[in-house]
C-alpha cells in the first residue's frame, strides 16, 4: 500500500489511539504516504529548512510549552510557519490544551486535527507501529507455513509436491497452521518477515482426492494461529531433479526474500519418504543452531581431530624401530 487516507487511519485506529476529531472534517488532499513521523519543534521555533511536510505531526509537551510561553501575535505567528505547509493532520497528545485558532486556521486549510489522551512517547510508539504494518513491503508466496515446534517453516515447491499434506500430516501430529496455498509476506521493521493466510482462505487448505477441509473445525483452535514469523524456507523438490543436495550441513544456504535472506533448505522426497518427521528435525536443529550450537560443525571438528590423532599415533608406530 502506498498510501492512506486521514479518514480512514482515524476510523481504523480511533478506539486503539483513543482519537478525537477536533476538525470538522478529516477530508485532506494530503494522504499519509510513510510510517515516519515528525515532532515540528524546530519549525515552530522559525527553522523551516528540511521540514517533512509528508510525515504526521506530533504536538506534545514541548511543543504545546513553547507556544505557551509566546505572547502576543507571537504564537499566531509560530503556527503559521507549519501551516504553510499541506501536511495530512496533525495530532496533540497527551490531552494537552490546543493551542488558540489551531483549529479554525486548520478547518479553513482542510488540515485534520485530532488529539489523544495518550503521553507522547508510546501514543508514537504505537502509531509507528501501526503505519508500519500498513506500509510494509508484502509479497504472495504459493506454499504452506507451519508453525513447528515455534519456528515458522515455509514450505514451498511445484504444485503437486506435497506441500499441503506436508502441513496437514504436522498439524495432525500437534503443530500450527498459518496458512495454506497462498502465503501473505510482509516486511516489517528490523528485516522480519511476518507470514499469513489469505482473508479469503483462512486456515482451509485443498488435498488432492479430498478437497477443501477446514483445519480449525477439524482440528480444533490449536491446530491454528493467525500470522508467524518465518525463519526458515524448506524446498521440497523430487528425487533426482537436482544434485545439488546437501549431505553434511557444513555449509549454510539462504534465499531472499522482500530483501531480507534466511536459510533455506532444499530436501528431496519419493513416496515413503517420511517428510513430516524431518520437518520436525528441521525446526529442531534450527532452534539447536540458534542456541550456538552445530552438530555438523562439531562432527567435522570432531572428525579432524580423530585424523590428526591417527596420523601421529602412526608416525609414532612408524618410526618405533626398537
Amino acid at each position: 500500500m502506498n498510501s492512506i487516507s486521514v479518514a480512514r487511519f482515524f476510523e481504523e485506529q480511533k478506539d486503539e489511539l483513543k482519537l478525537e476529531q477536533l476538525t470538522t472534517s478529516l477530508q485532506c488532499p494530503v494522504e499519509i504516504t510513510t510510517s515516519d513521523i515528525n515532532r515540528p519543534g524546530m519549525c515552530l521555533m522559525g527553522f523551516t529548512e528540511n521540514f517533512l511536510a509528508e510525515r504526521i505531526q506530533i504536538l506534545g509537551q514541548t511543543e504545546i510549552s513553547y507556544l505557551a510561553q509566546l505572547s502576543g501575535e507571537e504564537p499566531r505567528e509560530s503556527l503559521e510557519r507549519l501551516l504553510q505547509f499541506q501536511v495530512p493532520c496533525i495530532i496533540v497528545a497527551k490531552g494537552l490544551e490546543i493551542p488558540p485558532h489551531l483549529v479554525e486556521r486548520c478547518n479553513g486549510l482542510k488540515i485534520p486535527v485530532m488529539r489523544t489522551p495518550m503521553s507522547t512517547t508510546p501514543f508514537i510508539h504505537d502509531l509507528t507501529k501501526y503505519l508500519d504494518t500498513v506500509f510494509a513491503p508484502s509479497v504472495i508466496i504459493h506454499g504452506s507455513l507451519v508453525d513447528v515446534y515455534g519456528v515458522g517453516l515455509l514450505f514451498t515447491g511445484k504444485s503437486g509436491i506435497g506441500k499441503s499434506e506436508t502441513a496437514l500430516d504436522l498439524v495432525e501430529r500437534g503443530h500450527r497452521l498459518v496458512a495454506d496455498d497462498v502465503v501473505t509476506v510482509t516486511r516489517r521493521q528490523g528485516d522480519i518477515l511476518i507470514g499469513m493466510g489469505n482473508e479469503v482462505l483462512a486456515h482451509r487448505m485443498e488435498v488432492r482426492g479430498l478437497g477443501i477441509i477446514d483445519v480449525q473445525s477439524i482440528f480444533g483452535i490449536r491446530s491454528i494461529r493467525a500470522q508467524k514469523r518465518i525463519e526458515l524456507q524448506v524446498n521440497l523438490q523430487e528425487w533426482g531433479a537436482t544434485e545439488n543436495i546437501d549431505r553434511l550441513g557444513l555449509d549454510d544456504h539462504h534465499t531472499t526474500l522482500l530483501d531480507v535472506s534466511i536459510p533455506y533448505l532444499e530436501i528431496p522426497i519419493f513416496p515413503g519418504k517420511n517428510i513430516t518427521v524431518i520437518a520436525e528435525v528441521v525446526a529442531l536443529n534450527y532452534l539447536v543452531k540458534v542456541y550456538g550450537y552445530n552438530p555438523a560443525e562439531v562432527f567435522n571438528q570432531q572428525l579432524l581431530e580423530h585424523m590428526r590423532k591417527r596420523s601421529v599415533a602412526r608416525a609414532w608406530v612408524r618410526d618405533d624401530t626398537e
